[in-house]
């Protein structure tokens, strides 16, 4: 209904699947069957807790809320911690990570949108769509703020090296069990509990604010991530430090970023205002147009064109369509404006799709609902129009 950013963006960037690059991910998986010789020890079980709740934390508060949303201030000594703790997760570098980030809050759920269930099905959502070529490649000028900082250049760099690292600590100190069963299993809990957030938080939960995307609130992947759960709460207000926004909203990032807050560590931690937790924000015009193309892609301009020419085959409204569109394209828009287009759908129906979707009753949602019928009202006319100007003129 609207022209939206697309990938490839670069048409010579094919977005096939990089197998090579996957191979390491997927070795990852393969390694965990040595658990079955190596066991587990009390040592690798508090390695493999210590590193998941660590690694999990370096990617909520370091990686997601710093560095791709500036939810708090810190020191460029502390944001250096921050940033290799996060690449030892091995999801890639600080920079890479913030710009796809932004991204996708730019494009959620439109086809720009890189992990987008909506768009390209729950396994690319979740992990597929690093190892594709087109939307994989991450957007760096988004994130200028940061890369002026050498040292986060050098972990960008070096993006592997705090893992390799991690892991041989982790193997000085467990032995292989400390390695497969600490390191090895903790980094592939850390990449799943992390990647839901881009699959299945757009898919399960509620929504209880507008924004326009698939994004929910789920109480168990809040649990599973230490906050980042609260998705739905996240992209209506994405600079606050909190995504948890209630006291019974279980943010465990947001209570560790509080401990850091006391230790001077941290500070300047950024609230939801009042306005947001009432709901009392008005929404966009982006939110409204996002929600209205969802609303009217449920109904096809294709078919409704079709049909309604098949309703004038023969009439008068034909010939003066096809005598308006071969004098001027503006003087056959206004004679569709005057008219009534049948089959197109009614405001019941474009409701009852966007209350089954977003699952909210809100004023912005209303104007979504009169924009959706604008957009079809407009395309049906624009597929009327270059049809009736294509034909033939009768001799």
């Amino acid at each position: 209904m609207t022209a939206e950013r697309k990938y490839p963006a670069n048409p010579e960037m094919d977005d096939h699947f990089n197998w090579v690059e996957f191979i390491p991910f997927a070795l990852l998986h393969v390694a965990l069957i040595g658990i079955w010789w190596t066991g587990f020890t009390a040592t690798s079980i508090a390695i493999c807790v210590g590193l998941y709740i660590a690694r999990v934390f370096a990617i909520t508060g370091g990686y997601h809320r710093y560095f791709s949303h500036r939810g708090y201030k810190t020191s460029r000594g502390f944001q250096f911690v921050m940033a290799f703790i996060g690449s030892a997760a091995l999801q890639r570098g600080p920079l890479w990570w913030a710009a796809k980030h932004r991204e996708h809050h730019r494009d959620s759920d439109m086809p720009a949108d890189a992990h987008s269930p909506r768009q390209y099905g729950v396994l690319d959502a979740h992990v597929g769509w690093v190892y594709r070529e087109a939307r994989s490649h991450a957007d760096l000028d988004l994130i200028k703020d940061f890369s002026k900082y050498p040292e986060i250049r050098w972990i960008e760099r070096h993006q592997f090296t705090p893992g390799l690292i991690v892991a041989a600590l982790c193997f000085l100190v467990g032995g292989w069990a400390g390695l497969v069963s600490g390191f090895v299993l903790s980094t592939v809990l850390v990449y799943h509990a992390t990647f839901t957030v881009n699959s299945l938080n757009h898919m399960i939960g509620r929504q209880r604010y507008l924004t326009g995307d698939d994004s929910r609130n789920n109480w168990f992947l809040a649990l599973l991530t230490m906050g980042e759960g609260w998705h739905n709460n996240h992209h209506y207000y994405p600079a606050a430090a909190r995504n948890g926004f209630f006291w019974w909203e279980i943010d465990t990032t947001y209570y560790l970023l509080l401990g850091l807050e006391k230790l001077g560590l941290v500070w300047d931690l950024r609230q939801p205002p009042q306005t947001i937790l009432a709901n009392e924000k008005a929404p966009t015009q982006k939110i409204i147009d996002k929600c209205a193309v969802y609303i009217a892609e449920g109904f096809s301009a294709d078919r409704i064109s079709r049909n309604i020419r098949a309703r004038w085959e023969g009439s008068h409204v034909l010939d003066d369509l096809r005598s308006h569109a071969r004098t001027k394209w503006d003087a056959a828009e206004a004679y569709l404006a005057e008219i009534e287009l049948p089959d197109l759908p009614s405001a019941e129906q474009l409701k009852a799709r966007a209350y089954a979707k977003f699952k909210i009753r809100h004023e912005g949602l209303d104007r979504a609902i009169e924009r959706a019928q604008e957009m079809l009202r407009r395309s049906v006319s624009h597929r009327l129009i270059e049809q009736a100007r294509s034909e033939p003129v009768p001799a």
